[in-house]
């Protein structure tokens, strides 16, 4: 059995409703789609109207809001965006977890954190690719399948003609004409169907989101600046899923319509409280139905594919950086937590990982 079709199988589990929210941490964990948002039609608007679900939870299930609770606790290493790693022999370095929106409330450090950036010698974002765009463009044109369907193909190839109709029909209501977009590999589309107006609007402004901001000031201060993957990487782990899967989550995320303004105004507020742990309990609290037999298998094998895979690539390339010590090291927030998180996987070459609050 290839190792495709064996996700497939795994992820078959996963209801509709939770396909929309793994499409959402999916977008939340690359660089790559974040950094190179399609602008919209309706990104004029600035104000972002999401309400935090935590608050209406507390207030009309305050049952399910335990739950919630219940079950981030159960989740290693996911309290916390500062870590201080240490081994004998190399200075102290930092590990940060960020979050590629563009949000006031998540580009600026932390005091702990600025301080750490400071007194770092080298800063470490997921790929130096994503600073200046010209760059990422030449580098993903490496491999143009990855990015456009280059045979006869469209994105509704992969649709019903009622869910075609659908897809077109939504995507009109944002200002975006179906034909400009249907050569489009459906990951390339998710910022233009997931993030908030308001995000979008930012975007197309050129509000650079936590990782840019970093590389920038890293250069300005003459601080050696590396990476930890190239895009054609992350393109190749966005590939590795079936093309149905990526196609079924923008469905389904565009089903959601203003729900996901909500969605990512929680977030954001977790991000916050640097309640990482709580991010994927939530969806599976908020989103009818996400809650069935098989969740837990299907979302396995995509977090397998899409971040546990990635988390050994970054923990390999992380070794060179902290071996030479004074590293800052910024990646996703979603990357730091879980057994097969990067605090762990660091923890199991030896470091001294202990949360700085």
């Amino acid at each position: 059995m290839t190792p495709s079709i064996a996700i497939a199988e795994r992820i078959a589990g996963l209801s509709l409703k939770l396909i929309a929210a793994v499409n959402i941490l999916f977008l939340l964990s690359f660089l790559l789609v974040t950094a190179l948002a399609v602008t919209r039609a309706d990104a004029q608007e600035t104000v972002c109207t999401g309400q935090d679900l935590l608050e209406k939870l507390a207030r009309d299930d305050p049952a399910a809001l335990e739950r919630l609770e219940a079950q981030a606790r159960r989740t290693p290493n996911g309290r916390n965006l500062l870590w201080k790693v240490e081994k004998e022999g190399a200075a102290p370095s930092f590990l940060f977890g960020t979050m590629h929106l563009t949000d006031p409330r998540v580009i600026e450090l932390t005091p702990a954190a600025d301080g750490a950036f400071d007194s770092a010698s080298t800063i470490v974002i997921e790929t130096t690719e994503v600073v200046d765009q010209a760059t990422a463009m030449t580098a993903m044109m490496e491999r143009p399948d990855l990015m456009m369907f280059t045979d006869d193909k469209t994105i509704f190839s992969f649709m019903s003609d009622d869910e075609e109709n659908d897809v077109r029909a939504a995507l009109e209501k944002r200002g975006i004409p179906p034909v400009s977009i249907q050569k489009m590999k459906p990951w390339m589309l998710a910022s233009a169907i997931a993030l908030p107006a308001c995000e979008m609007a930012r975007k197309a402004a050129g509000a650079p989101f936590l990782d840019i901001k970093l590389a920038r000031r890293a250069e300005e201060d003459g601080k050696t600046l590396g990476g930890l993957e190239t895009l054609v990487g992350q393109l190749d782990a966005m590939a590795s899923l079936p093309m149905e899967f990526h196609v079924q989550g923008l469905i389904e995320t565009l089903k959601l319509g203003p729900r996901m303004d909500d969605i990512f105004e929680t977030m954001i507020q977790l991000y916050e409280q640097e309640r990482i742990d709580m991010i994927w309990p939530l969806f599976k609290i908020v989103l009818p139905a996400a809650d069935d037999e098989g969740a837990e298998t299907g979302y396995a094998a995509f977090e397998e594919a899409m971040i546990t895979t990635r988390n050994r690539t970054m923990a390999d390339n992380a070794a060179a950086f902290l071996e030479a010590g004074s590293a800052f090291i910024a990646v996703g927030a979603l990357h730091l937590p879980g057994e097969k998180g990067l605090v762990a996987l660091l923890r199991a070459r030896g470091y001294r990982v202990t949360p700085i609050p």
